[in-house]
């Protein structure tokens, strides 16, 4: 049943509630309140009403909402329930890692959107008990008994999502953002991070009519500028790659070759540049290895290291294409005759996997992150001396693919082919390595000083 016949009070404020903020507005004969945690959100809802009222809008009796707009199921969704529906709706096309981003987006957002016996609880039970919760499983699964109190007391404790278009609450949830688990300020990256996440999500709400816009682009926060050029520090020369790659054969007992079939492995991030995820997907029926002369990689899976609860098979390494590609597509990598005899050598002492991986752990499964950073950090203690073993060089496996970039790139190969075969694009190159172009302060200080004299 309709009325156009409303009539909406002034906000009042009830000291000692949780939501102390109450309007009061009648349709017809039949009085309707609403309560609210903060002035503004109350006063926003008011808004709302009165705009509808001057346009004439008849009011639903029952619900007291504009009939024009009415849905009964929207104004009404926990930011609980939302974010369950929202990572199942991104889960089955997302991959393991991305996955994984989602629920860190929603968990640190809902540390803001709290209320009840649930924001008296530990992060950290928070965390476990979101992230069960948040990974879509059958409704009739029980959660684990540890977690059992902490889920029971979220999905009753939480703000409603409409909630959000408070500034107080959005700006409670920006400051989540920028947060270690520890507490501390979160690196640059991690909050911007968390930020598209969340923005991504919000605009799901705003299509389920749950929010009328992002609240999050009301909320000014301070820029800080984010530096996500390579730290030269970390970029190894010619010489020393050879003599990372040496010591590499000594780490481990021999009989083992926990360190000799690693080998391999790396000289195929610095030689070929390419990321460890994919060095990991790497089959023997994608590489053209010749006796002599160059060689080629046909670069076409990914093998990414994620938690079990992130994959569909429930292994670690998810399998996927190439990083920012369509699916299918493969990247063409030429191979130096360094890489060429070494490759070689690797396939004739190990062999291949089941599947044709070239490189696997001990007992023949995918070879794990954990596995080759250990024997990463042991090589470098063999080959370094102790300052250096200190500092950032070659500090991650990853800086090898950092080494063979800007060495191309100071060798003087265009930077077209260089991202071509590193699967960047030029810009993104440019931007990351610009600092680690050796020799060209030189170079430019030449230039400007026949400038000067001309």
């Amino acid at each position: 049943m309709e009325s156009l016949d409303v009539i909406i009070w002034n906000i009042r404020q009830r000291s000692g509630r949780a939501k102390p903020y109450e309007l009061r507005w009648k349709v017809g004969t039949e009085p309707k309140s609403k309560s609210f945690m903060t002035h503004a959100l109350a006063d926003h809802f008011r808004a709302n009403l009165l705009k509808a009222a001057k346009k004439g809008e008849a009011f639903d009796t029952i619900t007291g909402l504009p009939a024009s707009t009415l849905k009964p199921e929207k104004l009404n969704l926990s930011w609980y329930d939302f974010a369950r529906k929202y990572v199942a709706m991104r889960w089955k096309a997302a991959a393991a890692k991305t996955r994984e981003s989602i629920v860190d987006s929603l968990i640190v957002a809902t540390f803001g959107l709290l209320t009840g016996e649930a924001a008296g609880l530990p992060k950290k039970n928070l965390r476990a008990a979101l992230q069960w919760a948040l990974i879509p499983r059958e409704d009739t699964e029980a959660p684990p008994p540890p977690l059992e109190n902490a889920v029971r007391l979220l999905r009753k404790g939480t703000l409603a999502v409409h909630e959000l278009s408070d500034p107080i609450v959005a700006r409670r949830v920006c400051d989540e953002l920028t947060l270690t688990r520890e507490g501390g300020p979160a690196a640059a990256d991690t909050a911007a991070r968390r930020r598209r996440g969340l923005n991504t999500a919000l605009a799901y709400a705003i299509d389920l009519g749950e929010l009328s816009e992002n609240p999050l682009e009301q909320v000014k926060q301070k820029k800080i500028a984010r530096d996500n050029s390579v730290d030269r520090r970390c970029v190894i020369n010619p010489r020393q790659a050879d003599e990372l790659l040496i010591c590499l054969s000594y780490v481990g007992s021999w009989h083992r070759g926990r360190g000799r079939r690693l080998v391999a492995f790396f000289a195929t991030l610095y030689y070929a540049g390419v990321r460890p995820a994919e060095a990991v997907g790497l089959r023997k029926s994608d590489c053209h290895l010749p006796e002599k002369g160059w060689g080629l990689l046909t670069l076409e899976i990914t093998r990414p290291s994620s938690g079990k609860q992130w994959t569909d098979n429930g292994t670690v390494h998810d399998q996927r294409g190439l990083k920012q590609r369509e699916e299918r597509a493969v990247r063409l990598v030429p191979i130096p005759p360094e890489l060429v005899a070494i490759l070689r050598a690797h396939l004739e002492e190990f062999g291949t996997a089941q599947d044709g991986r070239l490189f696997r752990n001990e007992r023949g499964g995918v070879l794990g992150a954990s596995t080759y950073s250990r024997a990463w950090e042991e090589a470098r203690r063999l080959a370094l001396t102790p300052q250096q073993v200190a500092s950032p060089l070659a500090g991650r496996p990853y800086d090898l693919r950092h080494a063979a970039l800007s060495t191309w790139l100071n060798a003087g190969v265009e930077p077209t082919v260089v991202a071509e075969r590193a699967g960047n694009s030029v810009g993104v190159l440019l931007k990351r390595y610009a600092k680690c172009l050796d020799g060209r302060d030189e170079q430019n200080n030449q230039r400007i000083a026949a400038a000067l004299q001309a």
